[in-house]
């Protein structure tokens, strides 16, 4: 593997990682705000994070 490859892998995890972070951050906010609203807000931030894993998943095998 080549620098420029490993680098880029770690850049995916990391936007990955802030990525999920703040879909996190931003649902607490929303159930905080509606708390009647919670399971449609947990349903979607919890497809949301697998979308965003599964991006990051696959960059990781495309090195």
């Amino acid at each position: 593997m080549e620098i420029p490859a490993i680098v880029g892998a770690g850049l995916v995890v990391i936007g990955a990682g802030i990525g999920i972070g703040r879909i996190g951050g931003s649902a607490m906010d929303a159930i905080a705000r509606q708390p009647e609203a919670y399971g449609k807000i947990q349903t979607a931030m919890l497809i949301a994070a697998a979308l965003i894993e599964g991006i990051g998943f696959a960059a990781l095998f495309a090195v």
